[in-house]
């Protein structure tokens, strides 16, 4: 990054001096910028030389400041606007709006148009004069023009359902439905509201340096005068620095000429930043510029290239993984007017004109996957077939016939320097150093590609990795070695050559998992000979006669006699302990469920939702957050150590928007069935039989066409539930 040190709007040659809005995405100052650019020493040459000088105010320039409500949300701007409030990622938010609207509360939620209908103008205006008075309406209902290239406008813009809203305390709804609701619900009343006016002030102060230098310092205020809609609604930013629209900046009041005092003049150094991650706001706004996709698919998007590992959270940025740069190579080289962004766009545009009838689908497609060279074109151009020039379209069959040709060795090597090469395999990216057999070394699948120094590639290939030899068993003369498995560190015996390791003579090697306590760099041969040992019988319960022994197992430490466990309290006690203290804790009522909860592994603070204490816990199936109500389990790119409480609160968030595990009755059913089935033997006299019978025939006719309608009722549930029924 470029140093820009900035204290004076202008020098004596009367340029002005460079922002960070002076600076490309390399740096360096942009072509044609007619701007000065101060390093540190000539900036605090200029700070020395104005110490102690007189200024006064060169002017003040007044301007009237008007600012419009936003338009009611459509799919997009709701996303985005969930992400940036609430924190909700694209899906959760099209999961949470899916159960608002199938429960009536607001209109359908995948639309282009932000469009009210007259009952809801009638509907928003009616509660801007019932909650903030006659004052904050306008005269006239406000109207918004969709600005999306090929809107589809079937459905109103998202708002509350009715002709009379309700407000988020009469819903009765909780947690992000009320949230969600509720940002819908103020958006849509705020599209209603007058103007917020003020005034914005261009305050410009001047002084001559001591070598004779003009320099003058501007400051800008803004103060608003009437808050009109910013009252009811104030849109986020994606930018976590910049400034909301209902921010005032009060300046002290000074008039055209007025002498001042300069109490402190300091050179700040400022530096440009790269251009900031995305996060799913962000994108969606991006996706929607550039016309890939479509509003009702930007949630299906993100979670794709999310599941696939494509890229990955850090906070609520969105870092692309190793893989996705593989991936993006490989089609980029391969394919790539196929992934180029003007395709996709023009594609969309071709989509659309089918859709209006404008062009003919079977044309379109025999050109795309045959190449315009098809004999079935009969040498007609795209144009002929109403499809546009056509120009981004055909030879599909010709670039996959010959996939052979792609060295995936190649796509998925990346040069990290000192002849270091990033490759990603099949169980993900690593790094290796003088060829195939040469060293290597795992990279954290969590570590964001442009921190892959050559420095930290280095310090991963000088870990041990491999095998490590700990000794020879005493007893059976057979080595033994320590590795690092996919499921974590362990310790086993080699087995001699030629044992046989499959069919019925197949012989295992003895294996044991590494404890919490231990580590590869540690471990020795006397504790790997104490893990080999296990299970360790403890004695023989003399009252049953059956064995008891100590393991190890996946839930930890525990006594095992028959099919009756009791856990232990340490890994430590599986070597130590006695036969009486065994029968001690068998004497004991065996504890269900929990037992003594364990301390959190962290505290995250107060859920924002359901306002209790939010801590991460070490569950059976590995760390979770919990607030007592609901609990996440932590995904793999979370760890306990740097997990933040926004992720914590976000993880909650979604495990609620997905709702609880719902329940089959097929077991119930099941039942009903053999306790019928039971009772029918009970009935002795054979008419009694004969009737019970024709009975149980009747009932199951009459039943058939229930089941008929019950599927009708369940397509029509699907069918609400894909978002093909409307409001």
């Amino acid at each position: 990054a470029t140093a820009a040190w900035r204290k004076s709007s202008y020098s004596d040659e009367g340029d002005a001096n460079c922002t960070g809005r002076d600076f490309g995405p390399d740096g360096a100052l942009k072509s044609g910028a007619s701007v000065l650019h101060l390093d540190e020493q000539a900036a605090r040459s200029l700070a020395a030389g104005l110490a102690g000088v007189p200024f006064a105010v060169r002017s003040v320039e007044s301007k009237p400041y008007r600012r419009s409500p936003y338009a009611p949300f459509r799919t997009t701007t709701l996303q985005q606007e969930a992400s940036r409030k609430l924190g909700f990622g694209a899906k959760r938010t099209m999961q949470v709006a899916q159960k608002l609207y199938e429960n009536g509360f607001i209109t359908y939620m995948r639309t282009d148009s932000t469009t009210l209908s007259e009952t809801a103008v009638a509907a928003a205006r009616a509660q801007v004069r019932e909650l903030y008075g006659a004052d904050y309406l306008p005269d006239a209902p406000r109207s918004y023009a969709s600005k999306v290239k090929n809107a589809q406008e079937a459905h109103e813009a998202i708002r509350p359902s009715g002709d009379r809203f309700r407000t988020p305390a009469e819903t009765g709804l909780r947690g992000d439905e009320f949230r969600l609701y509720e940002l819908i619900w103020m958006r849509t009343v705020a599209s209603q509201m007058k103007d917020a006016v003020g005034q914005s002030v261009t305050v410009k102060v001047a002084g001559t340096s001591a070598d004779g230098r003009d320099a003058e310092f501007s400051a800008s205020g803004k103060i608003i005068t009437f808050h009109g809609f910013l009252k009811a609604y104030v849109e986020g930013r994606d930018d976590p620095d910049a400034e909301l629209d209902d921010r005032e900046r009060r300046l002290p009041q000074v008039a055209e000429g007025d002498a001042l005092t300069a109490r402190d003049i300091t050179a700040d150094g400022h530096a440009t930043k790269p251009p900031a991650r995305y996060t799913e706001a962000s994108l969606v706004k991006e996706l929607e510029e550039r016309e890939i996709g479509r509003p009702s698919t930007y949630a299906s998007i993100i979670g794709t290239i999310l599941d696939r590992g494509y890229v990955f959270k850090k906070g609520t940025a969105l870092v692309p993984s190793f893989l996705s740069f593989a991936v993006v190579g490989l089609l980029e080289k391969h394919f790539g007017r196929l992934v180029d962004y003007d395709f996709t766009a023009r594609m969309e545009d071709d989509l659309d004109r089918i859709a209006r009838g404008e062009a003919q689908s079977v044309p379109w497609l025999r050109r795309f996957y045959f190449g315009e060279q098809h004999e079935g074109t009969g040498g007609a151009g795209a144009a002929d077939a109403g499809n546009g020039d056509g120009d981004h379209l055909g030879g599909l069959k010709e670039l996959v016939t010959d996939l052979g040709a792609i060295d995936a060795r190649e796509v998925s090597s990346f040069p990290v320097g000192d002849d270091i090469v990033l490759r990603v395999g099949r169980y993900g990216p690593y790094v290796e150093k003088g060829g195939k057999e040469g060293q290597r070394a795992d990279v954290p699948d969590d570590l964001p590609p442009d921190e892959l120094t050559v420095e930290l590639a280095e310090e991963l290939l000088a870990r041990p990795s491999g095998d490590f030899e700990l000794g020879t068993d005493p007893a059976t003369g057979r080595p033994i070695v320590a590795r690092d498995g996919r499921y974590g560190p362990y310790v086993t015996e080699v087995l001699p050559e030629g044992t046989p390791k499959t069919g019925k003579n197949a012989v295992k090697p003895r294996t044991a998992s590494l404890l919490k306590s231990m580590s590869l760099e540690t471990v020795t041969l006397d504790d790997a000979l104490r893990l080999l040992s296990l299970p360790r019988v403890v004695g023989t319960d003399p009252g049953t006669g059956e064995e008891i022994t100590a393991q190890n197992g996946r839930f930890g430490p525990y006594l095992k006699k028959g099919t009756d466990s009791r856990s232990l309290e340490s890994e430590e006690q599986m070597f130590t302990v006695t036969l009486e203290q065994a029968l001690a804790l068998y004497a004991q009522p065996k504890q269900r469920g929990r037992g003594t909860a364990k301390p959190p592994l962290k505290e995250l603070g107060t859920d924002p939702v359901s306002e209790r204490p939010v801590v991460v816990k070490d569950g059976r199936f590995g760390p979770y957050v919990t607030d007592g109500e609901t609990n996440a389990t932590l995904r793999r790119d979370d760890d306990v150590e740097t997990i933040t409480p926004e992720r914590g609160y976000e993880l909650l968030a979604e495990k609620r928007a997905k709702g609880p595990a719902k329940k089959t009755a097929k077991k119930a059913a099941a039942k009903k069935t053999t306790t019928t089935a039971k009772k029918a033997p009970t009935k002795k006299a054979a008419a009694k039989k004969t009737a019970a019978k024709k009975t149980t025939a009747t009932a199951t006719a009459k039943k058939a066409p229930a089941k008929k309608t019950a599927a009708k009722k369940t397509a029509a549930g699907r069918e609400t539930a894909d978002g093909n029924a409307s409001a």
